[in-house]
């Protein structure tokens, strides 16, 4: 760039000595001109394809970080999936289980089994009343895979309002058998199921308390803030609860 002002400097000068030589040194500083106007017309495109490869890099940056997290979204979608198809082939299987011991035991034996009479069958067919008493005796004796048995048949049955309880009972069963991924989905499913019932404000505790065995804490301390918000006057033996699972949580 000093060349091409010197160029100019020195040009009027000659040009007033040299009269008609003069108009040639013009032409001169004619092409000085030009070459100034080309060079900095290069700098300006060598900045703008620094600034475009720039905006390039940036953007393949980008890319990577959003496949990154559209994969982590995926596999997080898959392992619930996994996690909702285990529990009922786990269902399943526990239902033609039951159903085929007595058969089992029955062939095992080699009597054979007599003929129902017509006016009074074997087996008399169980109310869903009758079903969650036997399913909650159970309970409270420590026999969780026959209470999910109970429970998971009322709730195959007819729709009924007695499924939110038939419901509650499976998540206590699966809590009980230590399997929390899938006791959480039950407790949360009743809750689901009646928001402002009676068994909302238990679910909702039960949620957190798998969670927290689960060691998920951030996860436990939401749902209790939950609780705490839709039901700020539970019954006193819920609320000491969720005193104790928010300690266990380290909730703020």
């Amino acid at each position: 760039m000093r060349s091409v002002m010197s160029c100019f400097l020195s040009v009027p000068g000659r040009f007033s000595r040299w009269g008609r030589v003069g108009m040639l040194a013009g032409g001169v500083s004619l092409a000085c001109l030009a070459s100034a106007r080309a060079s900095d017309s290069g700098n300006l495109t060598l900045q703008l394809l620094d600034r475009v490869n720039t905006l390039e890099e940036q953007t393949r940056e980008m890319r990577g970080q959003i496949d990154q997290l559209t994969n982590q979204v995926q596999q997080q979608n898959a392992a619930m999936s996994k996690q909702i198809d285990d529990m009922n082939f786990a269902m399943q299987q526990h239902g033609h289980a039951a159903a085929g011991v007595p058969a089992a035991a029955t062939a095992a034996s080699g009597v054979t089994p007599a003929a129902p009479a017509a006016a009074a069958p074997a087996t008399a067919k169980r109310s869903p009343d009758d079903v969650l008493k036997a399913g909650n005796d159970a309970l409270l004796q420590h026999d969780y895979a026959t209470a999910q048995a109970d429970a998971q048949q009322v709730l195959s049955g007819p729709k009924s309002a007695r499924q939110i309880d038939a419901q509650y009972l499976l998540a206590q069963s699966l809590a009980g058998q230590k399997q929390y991924r899938q006791s959480a989905l039950a407790y949360y499913d009743t809750y689901n199921r009646a928001p402002h019932g009676q068994r909302a404000p238990s679910a909702l505790l039960g949620v957190a308390a798998t969670l927290v065995a689960l060691n998920d804490k951030a996860s436990a301390c939401q749902a209790l803030d939950k609780l705490s918000s839709e039901f700020p006057t539970p019954a006193p033996r819920i609320k000491a609860a969720e005193l104790v699972y928010r300690k266990r949580a380290k909730c703020s």
